[in-house]
């Protein structure tokens, strides 16, 4: 196969896919000399596949991966301000190069499959799609990795990673690198490990937070909003993200209630997968006027912290010990 098209979501898989078929045409010493990248977003498709139809150096057939190819795309969410000879392409599609392999990397959800050109090169392409990974399929990843790591992983140990880290395979992977440098091969990864090496973004922070709130993790709750103090993270900031994890926690639950499903919910919402996934997770110990509640308290913290009147610190306290004692009211419908 001359021709590859590589699409989706997902961008970690995307490059891995690529990395894998770059291996497999060159070596170390023909990758400096028969390997040519091209942004779409700068350079003209026809100088590319000019460059597709030169002879290799070294090795017996030349890569050239082709970036940002938004012509394949309907164009109002990724406008193009170069000119590509799409004819050209097409020429090219039905008669591809004998000395070299083409690499569209397309990082895109959908293609126009409207256009002749995304049809021409479905049509003659290998294709390879990537979309996010989550549930099961996510866990299942986390363990298949820890594997080529020489390591194991408990099941407690992966929720804590994806609660820290999220969805993102990349940063993903460069935990799991780091936890394997820390345990000895074939020993175990615990939630201990992940919590002692971890890093954290304040959205990540901020999540595990509401995530002890919701779960009535009190003491935990009150330690995670310390450590984001001891971080110097600004509590205006930890409030505005609080508050939008409620109103996403929200916005679930109504939904959920018009019938929607996590998938229908995630497009609705304009969120990742995994982000609804956890939301509807944390919305079953919650009700929407609870929410509304939280955030009503969150509001009037972020309005006083803004006057000056108080310390913030102690208001992001204040707010914590009512949010907590609300979620507790046994009179919760």
């Amino acid at each position: 196969m001359s021709v590859y098209l590589l699409y989706g979501s997902e961008r970690f898989l995307i490059e891995e896919a690529r990395e894998k078929l770059m291996k497999s045409t060159l070596n170390k010493q023909s990758a400096e000399f028969d390997i040519a990248v091209y942004d779409m977003n700068e350079i003209p498709i026809e100088y590319a596949l000019e460059d597709a139809e030169t002879i290799p150096f070294l090795a017996d057939k030349r890569v050239v991966i082709l970036k940002n190819p938004t012509f394949l795309t309907a164009g109002k969410k990724f406008p193009s301000l170069i000119e590509h000879n799409v004819k050209k392409l097409e020429q090219y599609l039905n008669n591809p190069s004998p000395y070299s392999i083409v690499i569209f990397e397309a990082p895109y959800d959908k293609l126009d499959e409207r256009k002749k050109i995304v049809k021409l090169l479905k049509r003659t392409a290998k294709v390879f799609q990537t979309s996010p990974l989550h549930d099961n399929k996510m866990n299942d990843w986390i363990s298949e990795e820890c594997e080529k790591l020489h390591i194991a992983i408990t099941e407690d140990a992966i929720h804590q990673l994806t609660l820290l880290v999220g969805n993102d395979l990349g940063k993903l992977k460069s935990e799991l690198d780091k936890l394997a440098l820390y345990v000895q091969s074939d020993d175990q990864v615990t939630v201990e490990t992940v919590n002692l090496l971890v890093s954290r973004s304040l959205e990540n922070n901020v999540f595990v937070l509401v995530d002890h709130v919701v779960y009535k993790r009190i003491d935990k709750a009150f330690q995670a909003l310390y450590d984001l103090f001891e971080h110097k993270e600004e509590p205006i900031k930890i409030v505005a993200l609080l508050a939008r994890q409620f109103r996403i926690i929200s916005q679930v639950i109504e939904l959920g209630k018009r019938g929607y499903s996590q998938k229908q919910m995630a497009s609705f919402l304009k969120l990742h997968p995994f982000a609804v996934q956890q939301a509807v997770r944390q919305s079953r110990q919650l009700c929407a006027e609870e929410c509304f509640n939280m955030i009503q308290e969150l509001t009037e913290a972020d309005y006083l912290m803004k006057t000056g009147k108080f310390d913030k610190k102690l208001l992001l306290e204040l707010v914590l010990t009512k949010v907590v004692n609300k979620k507790s009211d046994p009179q919760r419908k």
